[in-house]
């Protein structure tokens, strides 16, 4: 996961050094999740044919290109694109074959906890991403940052392949089909399913409004920077950000064991509610003090992550036995779109708003990817009555 923030962490010094506008600048980010759905369905079902910890190894030698790409070759808009493709390719093959590891070698009651934990180290990763890239850059340059984050991939890929046991899959040595890679009918039954189909829209949702705003989160900080003449932040705002997203990642295990308690669906609804307004009031509070900003920002982060594990174990629960590889191939390609529409909505908002230097156009921004999950309860309605 180390280069996958290293972008969004050096996204205000790349925007102005390659003359980007914020919707450009939003659109790089999110050609990461363009790599990611554009390969999401063949990794997953890779697996069922591969020894699934090929596939994450062979997505580590992608992620790992894809970051040393941008440190060796990056100068503008088309070639951080390819490079952000490759990146989330690599990505989508370490995600989701990853859970699949360890969906298929832990079972009971175990397997939701176990879920929630992989989803929350994501969050982690993410962290470490943006801490590494903080210290890496103002030191040594940001094609430096790059360099050292296309270590992480490759150190991960070799400790899969070391430590966890080959397996056959029941698939091996079956032929690839159009179907297999994109099996539309077993979606349709998917989506037939309310209960399925409900989590799989729900991590739309989420995505969108999750990853736009940790593609915007060191920009939103530098611009609330920018508004205190006086004392400011005390340290650089890729280190803020890397410490908000490391103390949202408890979020998402203390949310998931709440949902074990109230309910999913009512926790769901209740945590996307509660992070879309947050959004709004942090966007609303960028001048005010620091440390307030800074609060803010924390609860917001932990807001966004108290339904992630919560929605993906809701799924791996409710979809068929048989359908469980589909429900999850599709639960990720549609999660991630959303993560490619997060940051490309967020810059694009920004720029109908008047441009970054504008207060009134970070409201609008978030509340541009908050919109889906404040609808969440008439969109849940409507289901229910369906």
């Amino acid at each position: 996961m180390l280069g996958f923030s290293t972008f969004a962490a050096l996204l205000p010094e790349l925007r102005d050094l390659w003359g980007l506008s914020n919707a450009q600048a939003g659109i790089v980010g999110g050609m990461f999740f363009a790599g990611y759905v554009a390969t999401v369905s063949f990794w997953t079902a890779l697996t069922d044919r591969v020894d699934a910890r090929k596939v994450y190894f062979a997505g580590s030698l992608l992620a790992g290109a894809g970051s040393a790409g941008f440190a060796l070759f990056a100068g503008g808009f088309v070639s951080a694109i390819l490079c952000q493709v490759l990146l989330g390719a690599g990505i989508a093959a370490t995600y989701m074959p990853g859970l699949r590891l360890l969906s298929d070698r832990v079972s009971g009651p175990t397997q939701s906890r176990s879920i929630a934990f992989y989803t929350s180290f994501f969050g982690i990763g993410t962290a470490l991403s943006l801490a590494i890239a903080g210290f890496v850059a103002p030191v040594w340059g940001w094609r430096s940052a790059f360099l050292v984050s296309a270590v992480g991939p490759l150190a991960a890929g070799l400790l899969v392949l070391v430590s966890i046991n080959a397996s056959v899959p029941d698939a091996a040595g079956k032929a690839f089909s159009l179907g297999t890679l994109f099996p539309v009918s077993a979606w349709r039954k998917v989506l037939a399913d309310r209960a399925s189909a409900g989590y799989t829209l729900g991590y739309f949702a989420h995505c969108l409004e999750l990853f736009g705003s940790r593609a915007w989160m060191v920009a939103f900080l530098a611009f609330s920077a920018s508004l205190h003449p006086g004392e400011s932040f005390p340290w650089h705002a890729a280190t803020i950000a890397a410490v908000v997203n490391l103390l949202a990642v408890p979020a998402s295990i203390l949310g998931n064991e709440a949902a074990l308690r109230v309910g999913r669906r009512r926790w769901v609804l209740l945590a996307m509610v509660a992070s879309g307004t947050a959004g709004l009031v942090l966007a609303i509070g960028a001048p005010w003090h620091w440390a307030l900003v800074t609060a803010l920002l924390v609860v917001y982060s932990m807001l966004v992550m108290a339904d992630s594990g919560t929605l993906t174990a809701g799924l791996v629960a409710a979809a068929p036995a048989e359908l469980r590889g589909a429900a999850m191939g599709l639960y990720s390609l549609l999660g991630f779109g959303g993560g490619l529409l997060g940051p490309v909505i967020f810059g694009a908002a920004l720029d109908a708003g008047g441009g970054a230097h504008r207060p009134g156009a970070w409201v609008a921004a978030y509340a541009a990817i908050g919109a889906c999950c404040l609808l969440s309860p008439v969109v849940a309605r409507g289901f229910r009555r369906t």
